[in-house]
């Protein structure tokens, strides 16, 4: 099977519903933003040191890029989706088994540090724009009641796990200063 279709060369796409809609659609937007944060945690992955005390928080992104693609699919108004609000918990649950290891915040951060931290943070701007996509996608609200709270969780998940990697790597974080 070949990669390209050569369907997309009018500027038109088709959703894995088949539903063909123009590429400039909030949907496709919002499919874009959250393939652009799964790659972002991609990097992100590929940057973790090897270290076993580490391993726990890689599986748990990669727990999230497969949780991003069951995000897009209940945005598309799929059959085959079957992500819930146990995703949220999850997450919350999470960060505050990470917040238990870091010392308290009193103020804002740069974002940076260690690579994987720093990638981590372009993952958390890219959740955050996909979250204000998705809030303007109006079609499916039963979905949306699901996704917008665990975009939201992920955008702090994603901080606490920069910061993370950052305490485990020994970078300091920099304070923001006015």
């Amino acid at each position: 099977m070949k990669i390209y279709t050569r369907q997309g060369d009018s500027g038109e796409t088709s959703l894995p519903s088949g539903r063909k809609v123009s590429k400039t659609s909030l949907i496709v937007e919002a499919l874009g933003v959250l393939d652009e944060c799964n790659a972002a945690i991609g990097v992100a992955i590929s940057l973790i040191p090897k270290d076993a005390e580490l391993s726990s928080y890689r599986q748990q992104l990669i727990t999230i890029q497969r949780d991003l693609f069951e995000v897009g699919a209940s945005l598309e108004i799929t059959p085959y989706s079957t992500f819930n609000s146990a995703e949220t918990i999850k997450l919350e649950d999470w960060i505050d088994k990470m917040e238990q290891k870091l010392p308290s915040l009193r103020g804002f951060i740069l974002p940076g540090g260690h690579p994987a931290s720093a990638s981590l943070h372009l993952a958390r701007s890219l959740c955050r724009r996909a979250e204000r996509v998705a809030w303007s996608l109006t079609e499916n609200k039963e979905a949306l009641e699901k996704i917008l709270p665990y975009l939201n969780r992920l955008s702090d998940y994603l901080f606490v796990a920069s910061r993370t990697f950052n305490h485990f790597s020994k970078v300091e974080e920099i304070p923001w200063k006015s």
